[in-house]
């Protein structure tokens, strides 16, 4: 879709030009993509992966690999709606750098009245470029700076969007359901972490550590990091006995607990009190956790 005009958005309009400068952010992609667009036309050999154990627990997530271009749909990556972060088209400046520095993403959507309109998307970048670094102030619109979105069927391959994005050179898709509304989101990002698995960016936390402690008692932990290492690290026992024996990491122990993959935002309170704060996670797998001791006060 092009930028979508006032009212319902169709599923099926044509992308516009206006993201080409995203271009050069990304020079090796063209080629990492070309080797993965072969994935289509069966010259690349999937990878071999490991029968899952049977268990009354959820199937965990396929691993990375060239395979999952196929076999995955969009409806299986997509964040879920009750978890996008967008903004209406009346935000006025300064609520739309508030939003921006709160949640730390580059790109968000647009829409009118509500989520099922949407206009498009708004990437920080212009919105530095036009207003920021010492602009001379003016009437302030974000329709002066939207981009195109792309709208898709949860049924898609995640390869299909994936060339899709490439060709028509937008980063970003609202998945639509059967009645035109919105029902999910996608990034690049999230198609190419299925191939080649997390990708940390700089603004992810404690490069060459698995935690960061924010104070005393508190402290923000990668779901990967071993268990048995940040209960010696902090001096707690965080899973009993039966656990211990099931789970290696952190992000494995509040999924135990809980039985699911936690929201982004949720806070699980541990039977001992310990308190675990999802700080990031997609519709897949828990990503950083905030882990707070009992008696120690949340930040303001």
């Amino acid at each position: 879709m092009g930028q979508v005009a006032d009212g319902a958005a169709p599923a099926n309009a044509p992308a516009s030009e206006l993201d080409a400068g995203d271009s050069s952010s990304e020079p090796q992609s063209r080629g990492f993509l070309g080797r993965i667009f072969e994935v289509f036309s069966g010259t690349e050999a999937e990878p071999s992966q490991e029968a899952a154990p049977a268990a009354a627990m959820p199937a965990p997530a396929p691993l990375p690999g060239m395979g999952n271009l196929r076999k995955m749909r969009v409806g299986d990556v997509a964040l879920p709606k009750v978890e996008i972060v967008a903004v209406p088209v009346s935000i006025s400046r300064e609520e739309l750098v508030e939003v921006f520095r709160a949640q730390g993403y580059s790109r968000m959507p647009v829409f009118k009245d509500t989520l099922d309109t949407p206009l498009g998307l708004v990437h920080l970048k212009d919105l530095a470029l036009e207003y920021g670094f010492g602009a001379a102030p003016g009437r302030f619109s974000v329709r002066k700076i939207l981009r195109p979105l792309l709208y898709v069927p949860p049924s898609m391959p995640i390869g299909v969007l994936l060339q899709k994005m490439q060709v028509q050179r937008i980063h970003m898709a609202l998945v639509i359901d059967e009645y035109g509304g919105v029902d999910g989101l996608v990034t690049l990002e999230d198609l190419i972490e299925q191939v080649i698995g997390e990708i940390e960016d700089e603004h992810d936390e404690a490069e060459g550590g698995f935690w960061k402690e924010e104070k005393p008692g508190q402290w923000i932990v990668q779901a990967r990091a071993p268990l048995k290492e940040f209960e010696a690290e902090i001096g707690v026992v965080l899973a009993d006995a039966e656990e211990e024996g099931e789970i290696d990491s952190m992000g494995g122990l509040v999924f135990m607990q809980i039985g699911r993959v936690p929201a982004r935002g949720e806070v699980i309170i541990g039977e001992n009190g310990v308190e675990y704060e999802i700080v990031d996670a997609d519709p897949r797998r828990i990503k950083r956790l905030r882990v707070r001791l009992p008696g120690v006060a949340p930040a303001e």
